[in-house]
């Protein structure tokens, strides 16, 4: 069973009209984020190009959370359409506006439409470490083995 955290949001201006990010099913792990652009002006990203899409949203995470912006899978599935450097973070200090670095691998161009659902945002706990220097690690059945060393 999933906790359920109270997160502050903010609607700027230029995403004012837009629904709030929500989940698309019951036990959804992300909320869609919507692209606040606006609506005369839809974005084209051609093939192997790249943007910043407004979300017209800042957040209020409190401490010890994170949100990762994530690629919804239809478009990157159906059209190539992904998150650039996902999964993004927004850390629980920035009060700025969330923007979605998106990317076309596809061979068409695709247009985004103000109100279209764009990425997916996951809540997230976080953990700080304490880095403590040693001088050997402590042995596994792995050891260093690394790339495709389990398997394909």
């Amino acid at each position: 069973m999933s906790e359920t955290l109270r997160l502050e949001i903010q609607q700027l201006a230029h995403g004012e009209g837009l629904t709030l990010p929500a989940y698309q099913s019951e036990l959804a792990a992300g909320l869609d984020l919507l692209a606040a652009i606006p609506e005369d002006k839809p974005l084209i990203l051609e093939p192997q190009s790249y943007a910043l899409v407004p979300t017209g949203l800042a957040i209020a995470l409190p401490p010890g959370f994170e949100a990762q912006v994530r690629p919804r899978s239809g478009l990157a599935a159906k059209h190539g359409i992904t998150v650039l450097n996902a999964p993004g973070t927004v850390d629980a200090d920035y009060r700025g506006e969330i923007f979605v670095p998106l990317i076309n691998h596809g061979a068409s161009a695709f247009t985004i439409r103000r109100g279209e659902r764009i990425a997916q945002m996951v809540i997230a706990r976080v953990a700080h470490a304490e880095l403590v220097t040693v001088a050997t690690l402590a042995p596994t059945a792995r050891g260093s083995g690394g790339f495709g060393s389990t398997g394909r």
